[in-house]
């Protein structure tokens, strides 16, 4: 449980301060960034299989057709999320990015009962009622669904069910997700080479180069470790522990970007607060 517990805060703590990296790179298109995260994280997760000695599971995959249909799934939730997340960030969305992930614990609870059948306790139903009046209040404000942030919620929250429920281990299930989108990214920067768009290869910045290469690492280790954790504690403690991705990247928004963060706004956040408060101190008081 406490490992468990670490692996999922550590994880948020990387991808609440992601807005950085790919501000750093955002001279390079969000496709071509999610182009080469694919590839220099299949690097990097080969390594680490080589030197942990850990290709056994991959043979078994051949006899196990529903495991395999199970991972396309959940890389192609996790491609979705990274790609969508990267244009936002980069088209300056980073509150809206982070209100997606504000609103993903409860996006959990509600896969939890449409999915496992878990039964909801009536304060965890006041929670979603009062975040849907939220994000009803955001979209009249306005004038527009935050789709941005329904769409990051959704996709990760899938994608976290999907893992949660896999059976692969934390290594071999990001491993085998990145080999199922490897043929597509590898297609497609090789289509940028010939094509003379290839960023990687054009651009006059060796710094830009190496954070492409850094990609790799960046991308995986945080999923592992949110892997690793989502396996060892439940639902409820995992979204719990997600309020620190989207608190950091909200900041970042705020300060650092200096995003729009007018007064309605901050009201239509507040709600979503209040609920995601409600719906914390409902699960604490419970495991008291």
């Amino acid at each position: 449980m406490r490992t468990g517990i670490l692996s999922a805060a550590l994880a948020f703590l990387c991808w609440g301060l992601f807005p950085l990296y790919f501000h750093a790179i955002k001279e390079v298109p969000p496709a071509q960034i999610m182009g080469h995260r694919v590839l220099w994280s299949l690097l990097f997760l080969v390594i680490v299989l080589t030197i942990r000695q850990q290709w056994k599971w991959l043979g078994a995959l051949r006899q196990q057709p529903r495991v395999v249909a199970s991972f396309a799934l959940s890389a192609l939730l996790l491609s979705l999320n990274w790609l969508l997340y990267i244009w936002a960030v980069n088209s300056g969305h980073v509150i809206e990015a982070s209100l997606g992930y504000f609103i993903n614990p409860l996006f959990n609870v509600m896969l939890g009962f449409l999915i496992l059948k878990e039964r909801l306790r009536i304060v965890q139903w006041l929670a979603i009622a009062l975040a849907a009046c939220g994000v009803l209040w955001l979209t009249w404000q306005a004038g527009r669904m935050p789709w941005i942030a329904l769409a990051l919620a959704a996709s990760f929250g899938g994608y976290g069910l999907l893992r949660k429920t896999a059976s692969l281990g934390a290594l071999e299930g990001l491993s085998f997700e990145t080999m199922l989108l490897f043929p597509f990214a590898l297609g497609f920067v090789v289509w940028l080479t010939m094509t003379g768009d290839n960023a990687f290869l054009n651009s006059p910045s060796n710094g830009t180069r190496w954070l492409l290469i850094a990609s790799g690492p960046i991308t995986a280790i945080p999923l592992l470790l949110f892997a690793s954790g989502a396996r060892k504690i439940p639902l409820s403690v995992l979204g719990l522990l997600q309020y620190i991705g989207p608190t950091i990247q909200l900041s970042l928004g705020i300060f650092l970007f200096h995003e729009a963060f007018t007064q309605e706004r901050m009201i239509g956040f507040a709600i979503i607060w209040g609920a995601l408060a409600l719906y914390a101190a409902e699960g604490l008081l419970r495991r008291k």
